[in-house]
């Protein structure tokens, strides 16, 4: 099974900025759409933003012009570029990879999270 392994999260002040890393590890995979979600305290997941292998970009309206999702397909590493963060941008951030594995099969992993806090 492919890992997703996220770091970069943190505290930081309210227009400030924090950059997330998600690595996958294992072996005989190609990893497809990536992405980042978000789950605040009593809300739901949400999609933040998905990038292709190709490099195709999506964002939810909350983050456009102040994010910008980025992957390294040689490195199986995708990106998450935070600036002008905002108390509401307060969240565990997900990263997640549509993986297709030589063994397994195709399938969507997770990674365990990382927290990213803002204070006003």
């Amino acid at each position: 099974q492919v890992q997703l392994l996220e770091s970069g999260g943190g505290l930081v002040q309210a227009g400030g900025s924090l950059r997330l890393s998600c690595a996958a590890s294992g072996s005989g995979f190609s990893l497809n759409a990536m992405g980042w979600y978000r789950q605040a305290p009593g809300k739901q997941r949400e999609l933040v933003a998905s990038i292709s292998r190709a490099g195709s970009t999506s964002y939810v309206d909350s983050v456009k012009g102040r994010f910008t999702i980025s992957r390294d397909n040689a490195k199986n590493t995708v990106y998450l570029q935070m600036s002008s963060l905002k108390p509401e941008d307060t969240a565990v951030y997900y990263c997640n990879a549509d993986v297709v594995s030589s063994s397994a099969g195709h399938y969507r992993s997770w990674g365990q999270g990382t927290q990213v806090t803002v204070s006003s």
